[in-house]
This record gives C-alpha cells, structure tokens and sequence, in this order.
C-alpha cells in the first residue's frame, strides 16, 4: 500500500476528536501518535520491518542486534519525513535482511533519549550500526538501495556476508 505525500498529510493533519464532546484532544505525545499511526498506514504491507517511536526504545536496547535506522523531523507532517517513510516502506526486504529496525522521532519537545544522543537539526536520516556507533547522517530522504549499499560497505556486514 503506497499513500501520496498529499495522503499522508492529511492523515497527520487529522484531529483526534473527544467521543462526545466534539472537541480536539490535544497531547503531549500527539506528534508521536500521529508519526506512528503515519508509519503503521504506510508499513500496512511492511511484512516484518519495525517502525518505531524514538520514545519506545533505546540504542543502547538495540547495541549488537540490530541497524537503527532513525528518521528525525520537526514534524510528522514535513514532506521529507512522509517521503523517508514511504521510501523505506516500499522495499522492507532489503533492510529486513540487513537486521535494521527503523526509529522515527517528530517531536523535538519531547527530547527522547535517541534524540538527545543524535542530537538532530530538523529533518535528518542517520544510519547507526550494530555496534552503535554512527556511520552517516544525510539532511535529505534516501533509497533503500542508497542505504543498503552503504550498510554492505561496513566491516561488520561483510563479516557477516562472508559467515553466510
């Protein structure tokens, strides 16, 4: 299932309605929910890729088993975020089988230990290795093919290229 950015916003842009009262609910972690409910709608056909939220998880939880692959925005409605999703859900397979998990953070009130670790300026891509160290970070959205080419080139990927 792929959604247009014009799609996407309007999801993100959608008020969350009290049950009866008709008025908007607005949360602290609204930015989150929605970035969430965003990648849940795009991932619908992901098979097994995780998307998460920066405030569910920590590196430090993923440290030796899986390739974070964050995605940073001010927003869940910039452009850039909506098209790094989209990018990244339309070919799940290639990062499934590089081990990467992706981790989205579009509330930069929030401070979630994954954004005061990277420590992002708006909307950001940085790819992190199994052994939590940075290996890039890119100020636009990249391809999967783009992303995992890079992953191939690292020393613990062609280890584990070569065990197999």
């Amino acid at each position: 299932m792929r959604l247009t950015p014009l799609a996407l916003a309007a999801l993100i842009a959608s008020p969350l309605w009290a049950q009866e009262t008709g008025t908007t609910v607005i949360s602290e972690g609204a930015a989150e929910e929605a970035a969430e409910a965003v990648a849940a709608e795009v991932a619908g056909d992901a098979d097994n890729l995780q998307i998460l939220a920066a405030s569910e998880v920590t590196l430090d939880d993923l440290l030796w088993l899986r390739r974070p692959i964050v995605v940073f925005a001010d927003t869940p409605a910039d452009p850039r975020f909506t098209e790094q999703l989209e990018l990244l859900t339309a070919r799940p397979g290639p990062l499934m089988e590089r081990d990467a998990i992706i981790i989205t953070d579009t509330d930069p009130a929030a401070l979630s230990p994954v954004r005061t670790k990277l420590r992002p300026r708006g909307f950001q891509l940085v790819l992190i290795g199994k052994d939590g160290e940075v290996k890039l970070r890119k100020p636009f959205p990249w391809d999967v093919r783009e992303i995992t080419r890079s992953i191939d080139k690292w020393p613990l990927r062609r280890d584990e290229l070569r065990r197999k």
